[in-house]
């Protein structure tokens, strides 16, 4: 099967995958318990101002049909409306996307550029101190739960040290670069903006770091085991019986055949780090799609929950489509084949 088969057939899939996810996202969030309507409309609101209210957003029809209106809006680019802000859901999504986007990728950048250099060392000490202290942390890593890491982060170099902003994503009183992107670094970085780099940098480094530490840890561990295993094959003892330099032997052949499975690893992150958001955008008061599926729970709001996992559900599978096609890039024995 060729490349440009194989990734037309894969997003021919996303089509079940979205509609499976958009069905069971609107059955759980249908059948939780209170009355979205009610919230909206408040707690002075008469009977006549609620049934308005329903009938505005279609609430009042029978559930196949409300599923059946939305999947036709979806075809047509509506993402349906917020029952509090009365606001296109597709409209916020495009402000707080980015945020979300620009805070995974950050995190999943210290995560590579950390993680990889710390299992390689560790594979190469083994049994040393660096070693144990590579294998400590990443144990420590994996185990510590990101909320609690970023209360603690908040803490001690926030309000102890007051060496980082304790939360938000850029001050009120400073404004921001012009929008292109979305994303502040970015947008800053393309008009010049060096101070409002550096402030958009600061606010992102605590929660960044927060979310970064289980994929870090995980990485560590991966890249660790994949060297270790390289180490051990009889490919690396004949080059060595044949005087083929160690460095040649660690870059060319040690190094690229242990991070095949750390490459899977980080798309899959991609992905899990972008739902997994939702605690760390919350601690850091972090204006992404993690905060807003938060207040839109508590709240009922079931139209941007939906569009929030439908975002979600697409990156994810799109993430690994993109892994998949790597994978073969960096191992090119491996081609891509039907099923």
């Amino acid at each position: 099967m060729s490349t440009l088969a194989f990734i037309g057939r894969r997003l021919l899939l996303l089509i079940p995958v979205l509609f499976g996810l958009s069905l069971l996202t609107f059955t759980i969030s249908r059948i939780v318990p209170g009355d979205p309507v009610m919230l909206a409309a408040g707690p002075q609101a008469s009977r006549e101002e609620i049934r308005m209210i329903a009938e505005e957003f279609g609430l009042d029809r029978p559930l196949p049909v409300q599923y059946v209106t939305y999947i036709r809006g979806l075809f047509r680019g509506n993402w349906g409306r917020s029952l509090l802000s009365r606001r296109p859901v597709a409209e916020d999504l495009a402000i707080y996307f980015p945020a979300t986007l620009e805070l995974v990728i950050v995190a999943l950048g210290l995560a590579i550029g950390l993680g990889i250099p710390l299992g390689v060392a560790s594979a190469v000490s083994q049994g040393r101190w660096p070693d144990t202290l590579s294998r400590l942390f990443a144990l420590t890593g994996v185990s510590l739960p990101r909320f609690f890491l970023a209360l603690l982060l908040q803490l001690a170099l926030a309000m102890q040290i007051g060496l980082l902003p304790i939360g938000g994503r850029f001050p009120t009183i400073l404004a921001p670069p012009a929008r292109i992107t979305g994303m502040l670094i970015l947008d800053s970085l393309l008009q010049g903006e060096w101070t409002a780099l550096a402030v958009a940098f600061r606010h992102l480094l605590l929660p960044a770091f927060a979310l970064s530490l289980s994929p870090l840890a995980t990485l560590t561990r991966m890249m660790r085991a994949g060297m270790l295993d390289a180490l051990g094959q009889d490919y690396v003892r004949t080059a060595r019986a044949f005087g083929v330099p160690e460095r040649v032997i660690f870059f060319k052949y040690v190094l690229k055949n242990a991070v095949l499975s750390t490459v899977t690893l980080i798309g899959l992150y991609f992905g899990f780090l972008l739902s997994g958001s939702v605690l760390v955008e919350a601690v850091f008061d972090w204006p992404g799609i993690g905060l807003y599926a938060v207040n839109s729970v508590v709240t009922l709001d079931f139209m941007p929950i939906m569009g929030v996992t439908l975002v979600i559900g697409l990156v994810f599978v799109i993430s690994n489509l993109v892994t998949d096609l790597l994978y073969g890039v960096v191992d090119p024995r491996i081609r891509l084949a039907e099923g």
